[in-house]
């Protein structure tokens, strides 16, 4: 038997090799931190289930009186939070299974972005023990907080659904012969809708723990990681695609504020 010899062809060796059930994506190799198994997956699956559930009862019951901490706002950033990391990894195995593993519940997503959460919580339980005065604006949690999370979620699901095997959670540095330019749909009203929807939907947790430090700091980190994220993978863009991707930029803004 010959071996493949271009790049595109390998991975579509690999790609036939593959079990069913195997989470394993065939262009790069998963981090190695959270074993990439069937197993696992089901597991963290089953895991973010409970901890959606468990929220989204406590949302709609309005919270309990006991214990002090079980409030509404808690148990829907419980299941907002479980429900986003459910979805990439689902939306990916659906959308884009070549680059599917235990990755794409994006959880091994680095240290700051666990202590940024751990910090959120920590603000919002210290705030409601001795200052509960301050999480008593409903308008700010139900209407502008819940909002934007949906929104955001919306946006990203769309995004990656949308862009389909053209999607990557990892800057692509390497163009693969099926790689196309997205432009339609909701790639014509932002040039990076999964990155907006995800600032949007993560200052939308902060508003619903009305959260003021956490706010202002997740604005700022966030803004700075897209920022050069986005730098980055348009120069990477520019060299697939030349004048079509300048012409795009031109045309189409990141929607993401200061970030033309």
């Amino acid at each position: 038997m010959t071996e493949p010899d271009s790049f595109d062809q390998r991975l579509r060796h690999t790609a036939n090799l593959r079990h069913p059930l195997d989470t394993v994506p065939v262009d790069s190799e998963p981090r190695g931190n959270i074993p990439n198994t069937p197993l696992v997956a089901s597991i963290i699956s089953f895991v973010l289930g409970t901890l959606f559930s468990l929220g989204t009862v406590l949302f709609f019951s309005g919270g309990l009186e006991y214990p002090w901490w079980a409030t509404y706002q808690l148990g829907f950033f419980l299941a907002a939070w479980s429900a986003f990391h459910w979805g990439e990894f689902a939306v990916t195995a659906g959308w884009n299974r070549d680059k599917c593993s235990v990755d794409s519940f994006l959880l091994d997503n680095g240290a700051t972005y666990h202590i940024a959460n751990g910090s959120a919580l920590v603000e919002y339980l210290i705030t409601l023990y001795f200052k509960p005065s301050l999480k008593t604006f409903p308008y700010v949690s139900q209407l502008e907080g819940i909002a934007l999370v949906l929104s955001g979620q919306i946006l990203r699901t769309a995004a990656m659904i949308h862009a389909s095997t053209n999607f990557s959670h990892s800057v692509a540095f390497r163009k693969r012969e099926s790689h196309e330019l997205v432009t339609n749909g909701v790639y014509s009203w932002s040039r990076h809708p999964s990155y907006a929807g995800f600032f949007y939907w993560a200052l939308g947790t902060q508003l619903v723990l009305q959260n003021a430090i956490c706010f202002i700091g997740f604005a700022i980190t966030l803004w700075r990681f897209f920022s050069r994220r986005i730098q980055a993978e348009e120069r990477a863009l520019v060299k697939f695609f030349d004048n079509d991707y300048y012409a795009y930029r031109r045309r189409v803004g990141t929607r993401l504020p200061f970030i033309p």
